[in-house]
């Protein structure tokens, strides 16, 4: 943390939102609402959510620039989102089950990280899941 922000005040706190265009955003939001519970009045902490915003559980944040020519997902994106997740292998089974084919790698998996998968929403756009080793 640089010597302005060592006091507390005037400093980022998190992500306030992730803005990203759609050709059919109410259709986009109702299948991140349906299918992962990720959207405008969801709640992964059992307290009511906003109208406009998503109450997510606590923990670390990713924020991570890649390489213009990385690999590690698609060329034509500019973006992949990550989401922390619990309990992952249902998770992926329900996502599977309702037509949502994941893909795994074992080389995506590390003990000291967590573990992976991915999916694909309506428009494409790849969902990183991502269960972190439990503490």
């Amino acid at each position: 943390m640089s010597e302005a922000d060592s006091s507390g005040a005037g400093r980022v706190l998190g992500i306030g939102g992730l803005f990203f265009r759609s050709p059919d955003p109410e259709r986009l939001s109702a299948w991140y609402r349906a299918h992962l519970g990720v959207g405008a009045g969801c709640s992964g902490t059992g307290e009511p959510a906003g109208e406009w915003t998503w109450k997510a559980a606590g923990g670390d944040t990713v924020f991570v620039p890649f390489r213009q020519d990385s690999d590690y997902f698609a060329a034509d994106k500019a973006f992949m989102i990550n989401l922390r997740v619990s309990g992952i292998d249902a998770l992926v089974d329900r996502r599977e089950a309702a037509g949502i084919m994941a893909e795994r790698r074992a080389e995506w998996d590390d003990p000291a990280v967590g573990r992976f998968a991915r999916i694909h929403d309506p428009d494409g756009n790849a969902i990183e899941l991502w269960e972190p080793p439990a503490s």
